[in-house]
């Protein structure tokens, strides 16, 4: 466990909060919560390679053995930045700076493959037989994937952020019920809400 700084006062930054997120709603925003606790104390949860594959295999990618990783580490982290910039602009009602829709739109002119079907010998469907992605195309889907859901004025009013105050994960509510205000009642909701129990309590003891 190690501590960070909010409001001048000390916070706790626990191996949970440290853990990959992969309920975030959509492939990009899955990558935009590889930080936590925005904007007050960034938590980095894809430090290095060994977190760049367990990423991939959360989401359900697979990068070409022959990609430097490396280099496609500090290529995600970039688009990270600016898949930030946009989808907490939107929430906050700011335009996005011009770079992070440049980057979001030079990476995803790159064409992806196209998916293909592979049929058994049973005559039924199988397995693709190699779905890696070189590293263009990986940027390229998560660019998209962005993208697509930006350009969608019903799915982008789903976009919420965490009302925890030490999370502020961006998040795409289901729109099923009630809008969500955590991005978890697990995680934040129930952590929120004994909190707020706990102040007033010490609120009406000190009265």
């Amino acid at each position: 466990m190690t501590e960070g700084t909010h409001g001048g006062r000390r916070t706790r930054i626990t191996a949970r909060q440290r853990e990959l997120r992969f309920d975030a709603g959509s492939l990009s925003l899955n990558l935009v919560a590889t930080v936590g606790r925005r904007p007050s104390t960034p938590v980095e949860r894809m430090g290095d390679i060994e977190r760049l594959k367990s990423w991939c295999a959360g989401v359900g990618l697979t990068v070409r053995p022959e990609e430097d990783l490396e280099r496609l580490l500090a290529a995600l982290h970039e688009l990270r930045a600016c898949a930030y910039d946009v989808t907490a602009g939107y929430l906050r009602g700011r335009a996005p700076r011009s770079e992070s829709v440049r980057l979001l739109n030079r990476l995803a002119a790159v064409s992806p493959p196209v998916p293909r079907l592979e049929v058994g010998a049973d005559g039924l469907p199988a397995a693709a037989a190699d779905t890696a992605l070189s590293a263009p195309a990986l940027l390229s889907s998560i660019a998209r994937d962005l993208i697509t859901l930006l350009s969608d004025p019903v799915r982008r009013q789903d976009l919420r952020a965490c009302d925890a105050e030490v999370c502020r994960m961006i998040y795409l509510d289901s729109g099923q019920g009630r809008p969500r205000k955590w991005c978890s009642m697990q995680r934040c909701g129930n952590i929120t809400k004994a909190a707020r129990h706990r102040q007033q309590r010490e609120a009406a003891a000190e009265a």
